[in-house]
């Protein structure tokens, strides 16, 4: 059986309230919905997080063994409430987000695995961000693939200065950075996009950094080259984990392609065109999950069967 790749990071309930006022709920948390996203485009997947034992918390863990990740290794709490994000829709259905979050993930040895995603609030918020630290240095270690997406949350972010320096630290152990516009241009917001790829993938172990540009566009940076391809067009109900589901197929991609487990430098020779691909397919995968509402991924069977290829 094949190893399975080893999310880490918070799991939560999503709390959708509409321009009109309609509450809804669904279960969310960036790596969760990575998670997710990774097994329904067939991916063995293992996510480390943690969830009470709560109503939101039995939601959550049913969400994730419905679609086929193993949870062997996360903490499930009786000492804790389930965090709960409120995403409140503007008229453009863009979301803003609330969060009631806890976020102290005890310290694990990190699993045989093909390779180790990491982002968002938990690999930015104490004390868990450092069990989040600690695995990442445990693959570097070990020469494994780490991928990072730092999805970062306004409401969290009170130091800009230091919070890039916790982006950098996390990039530097990543092959493969994935990282929106939106996210740079609130920790570094008078400096061009490029210029700051360019300085993640300065970093000694990343290959490759992709910079998603909302509905326009995505943008991906190598040593060698650097290329844009425009996103497909749809219509959109919500964003909600669209950013997770193209960071989801991204990773599905390498995976098929066999990039995971054959140590460094794959990602550096890929060229133009394979990188072009790999941006077209995950904005395919985030279109989808556009196109409906909630952090909804598709699986592999709501995709071309010459995915990623248009």
């Amino acid at each position: 059986m094949s190893l399975p790749l080893v999310v880490v990071g918070e799991s939560l309930v999503d709390i959708v309230i509409t321009p009109d006022g309609e509450t809804s709920e669904a279960v969310g948390g960036s790596p969760m919905n990575v998670a997710v996203g990774l097994a329904r485009l067939g991916e063995p997947t293992l996510l480390i997080t943690e969830i009470g034992t709560d109503a939101h918390g039995r939601k959550v863990a049913e969400h994730l063994r419905s679609a086929g990740v193993d949870l062997k290794v996360s903490s499930v709490r009786a000492d804790m409430a389930t965090s709960t994000a409120t995403a409140r829709l503007d008229a453009d259905n863009a979301a803003n987000y609330d969060f009631n979050l806890t976020w102290d993930l005890r310290h694990h040895d990190l699993p045989a695995a093909a390779g180790l995603h990491v982002g968002s609030l938990g690999a930015f918020l104490r004390p868990g961000r450092d069990s989040v630290l600690d695995l990442a240095r445990q693959a570097s270690e070990l020469e494994m693939f780490v991928s990072y997406d730092p999805n970062m949350r306004p409401a969290f972010v009170e130091d800009k200065a230091a919070a890039w320096i916790d982006v950098a630290e996390l990039s530097a152990l990543s092959r493969l950075v994935k990282v929106s516009d939106e996210d740079l241009h609130l920790l570094r917001p008078d400096e061009p996009l490029a210029d700051l790829a360019r300085e993640l993938l300065a970093a000694e172990e990343t290959e490759l950094v992709i910079v998603t540009c909302g509905g326009e566009a995505s943008l991906a940076f190598t040593e060698g080259f650097d290329v844009s391809v425009p996103n497909p067009r749809v219509k959109v109900l919500d964003t909600v984990g669209a950013g997770d589901s193209f960071m989801a197929a991204t990773l599905a991609i390498l995976s098929e392609w066999g990039l995971l487990a054959v140590g460094a430098g794959q990602l550096a020779a890929l060229d133009e065109d394979r990188v072009r691909t790999i941006l077209g397919g995950a904005m395919v995968a985030a279109a989808v999950t556009c196109s409906r509402r909630g952090a909804n991924p598709p699986t592999r069977p709501e995709l071309s069967p010459t995915w990623p290829a248009s």
